[in-house]
């Protein structure tokens, strides 16, 4: 695994690093890099874009891991930071809409609930890929979609 990081860290830009870290408790890690010891909180993460705001000494750091995949994709022109964000969100799969969970006009953030989506005999919750405003719904409850039907659009 890779990680690039800014500031004092920048050494291990495109290095394969050899670590060691125990949770000391939860989000909070004892690390030793290097034969150095440190303390490190985690105070944001960000499980999409794998990024990670750490506090070490009373400094915050964004760290972002990749992997050999992550490389590749980057290498194929599809790295998630050449994709432009869609002010769409479409179904993933075709179901029958059982719950509409936002209003037009209501302000959402990355990762919260706008419907709930039945697809073979499962419900799905639809989260939202970014923060927004609802500019429209297209759905209503009860519909029936098709995969990539568009379900809500953002301002």
């Amino acid at each position: 695994m890779k990680a690039i990081a800014n500031q004092s860290f920048e050494f291990l830009l495109n290095e394969d690093v050899a670590w060691e870290c125990v949770e000391v408790k939860e989000g909070s890690f004892h690390l030793i890099l290097n034969n150095k010891s440190y303390v490190a909180d985690v105070v944001n993460c960000n499980f999409s874009s794998k990024s990670f705001d750490i506090q070490i000494n009373n400094h915050v750091y964004t760290v972002v891991l990749k992997d050999k995949y992550d490389d590749l994709l980057e290498q194929l022109g599809m790295s998630s930071g050449s994709v432009k964000l869609d002010k769409e969100v479409k179904a993933p799969m075709p179901g029958r809409v059982l719950e509409l969970l936002v209003k037009v006009g209501e302000t959402v953030k990355e990762g919260d609930g706008l419907l709930v989506l039945e697809a073979m005999k499962m419900e799905n919750i639809i989260k939202s890929p970014c923060e927004g405003i609802i500019k429209t719904i297209v759905v209503k409850q009860e519909n029936n979609v098709d995969k990539n039907a568009v379900l809500v659009v953002f301002e």
